[in-house]
Formats: C-alpha cells, sequence, structure tokens
C-alpha cells in the first residue's frame, strides 16, 4: 500500500475515534488514571525497566506507547480496586509492582506462547528491583496469565490475583479505540500490506474483538471494559465501510491506456 493510503487511512481512524468518543474508563476514573501515570512518572525503577524492554526492539504493533498504558491503567486498576487508599504504603508498593508488570508483560510478544516465554524471560530482570521473592513470583504469574481466552486461577482479593487480574484488563483495554488508531497500523505498516489485503481480513478479526467484551477480571473492568471493546468495534466497523467505499470509487475511475510515443493520450484528445 502506497504511502499516502496508509496515511489516509491511519487519518481517517483517528477522526472516526475522536467522533465515537473517549471512554468511559479515563472520564470517570481520571483522578485514578493521573495519580498512577504521575507515579509512573516520577519513579526511577519504571524508567529503568522501560530502557531495558527498549532494548529488545521486540514488540510487532505493541511498542513503547502500548506498553506504558498498560502499566498506568494497570496502575489506576489497583487504586480503584483498593478503594483509593493512596496512603496506605502496601497499595502504593502494589501499583509499583503493576507497573512493573505492564513494562515487562509483553517482552516476548515476538515469540509463540509469548506470556509463558514472557514470564521465564522477566526472572533474568527481576534482580535489578530489589524485590521480595513474593514479589518477583507474583509479577511472573500476573505476566503468564495475560493472555487472551486463557483461563486464569480465581483467589479473589489476594494480590497476587488483584496483579494478574489489572494486567489482564489493562492490556484488553487496548483492544478498543487503541487497536485501530495505533496498534493495527504498527503491525501492517513494517510488512507493507496491501490495503486490500487488510480488509479482506477486518470483519473476521471483529468477531476476536468482540469476543474480549465478556473476559474481563476486575469489578472495574466488568464495569469500562465493554465500553472500550464497542467503541473499537464501531471505530473498526465505520473504517472498513469506509476505506471499502474509497476502494470501490478507485475501481469505477476511468482507466486511460499508454500514452502513444509522441502523441497525446484519449483522454487529452477528449479534452481538446
Amino acid at each position: 500500500m502506497p504511502d499516502h493510503e496508509y496515511r489516509r487511512a491511519i487519518d481517517l481512524s483517528r477522526a472516526i475515534a475522536i467522533e465515537v468518543g473517549t471512554p468511559r474508563f479515563y472520564l470517570e476514573k481520571a483522578k485514578e488514571v493521573a495519580l498512577s501515570r504521575e507515579w509512573f512518572a516520577n519513579e526511577p525503577m519504571s524508567a529503568a525497566g522501560l530502557r531495558m524492554v527498549a532494548r529488545r526492539n521486540t514488540f510487532p504493533g505493541h511498542g513503547l506507547i502500548h506498553i506504558e498504558k498498560v502499566a498506568v491503567d494497570s496502575g489506576a486498576l489497583v487504586l480503584i480496586e483498593e478503594k483509593g487508599k493512596i496512603s496506605d504504603s502496601r497499595v502504593r508498593r502494589l501499583v509499583f509492582l503493576a507497573h512493573l508488570a505492564g513494562i515487562f508483560h509483553d517482552i516476548c510478544r515476538s515469540e509463540r506462547e509469548h506470556a509463558e516465554r514472557g514470564a521465564e524471560e522477566v526472572k533474568k530482570h527481576l534482580p535489578f528491583f530489589s524485590l521480595q521473592d513474593g514479589e518477583c513470583a507474583d509479577i511472573i504469574n500476573a505476566i503468564r496469565n495475560h493472555e487472551a481466552f486463557q483461563s486464569s486461577p480465581n483467589r479473589t482479593g489476594c494480590a497476587p490475583q488483584i496483579l494478574s487480574d489489572v494486567l489482564y484488563d489493562a492490556d484488553k483495554f487496548r483492544w478498543g479505540p487503541d487497536n485501530f488508531t495505533e496498534t493495527l497500523w504498527a503491525m501492517i505498516l513494517p510488512r507493507g500490506i496491501p490495503l486490500k489485503t487488510l480488509l479482506t481480513r477486518f470483519l473476521p478479526r471483529l468477531e476476536g474483538i468482540r469476543q474480549i467484551r465478556d473476559s474481563f477480571r476486575t469489578p472495574t473492568g466488568r464495569e469500562y471494559g465493554p465500553d472500550f471493546i464497542d467503541r473499537g468495534l464501531t471505530i473498526g466497523q465505520k473504517l472498513h465501510a469506509a476505506l471499502t467505499a474509497a476502494e470501490q470509487r478507485e475501481k469505477e475511475l476511468p482507466c486511460e491506456g499508454p500514452r502513444p510515443r509522441g502523441g497525446i493520450s484519449q483522454q487529452e484528445r477528449r479534452n481538446k
């Protein structure tokens, strides 16, 4: 697909996303999201973790923007599920662990069974952060359990389960609008996938996204996650319709034959 077609499609997807609107989570839980983002930005260990994963550079469609969003939303979900007890050192520590889990969750994204492989790979990096053994185990468990459509052991209310569930939900929030404004293009641009090929695969992929709707794990995720997915599906459907219509219009344009040597084209003759 030529660069101008990519650019047109990306701009269109983002215009549609603006029309569809911001997910309710960011409007109604803005305070918790902002606090999580502030803690994330001010934590030197978060910056160190980002540098570690950036060096691998193995995130097709899931780059540092995705990672930071997952980390920040994971921390916000902890704050919400823990009733915003920001003065509680235990809660702040759990937010920090959620940030680390978000940073490293896709460290093996380009590999098969990336969640399981990532859980093994992160063991090499966690010693840098001077974590307790139980905290390391909780992060490893969360990364192992963040794969879509996989069951997760249910231990409601305990820290390991909360960490696992917030990581899953924050990651699946990205299956909403972000899927069509960022992830899709990050995946196809390096591969040069033609627009026609993309359109033939588009609608079946939407069905896979729809199935995520009922998979959220935390109470907050179950409340707000479907809204992310519904907005994403709306963007996807409108984008598919617009791109399909544009392709059809291009097919209907009259084709000119080759310009005769030393002569003028048929269209130019008609215009004379």
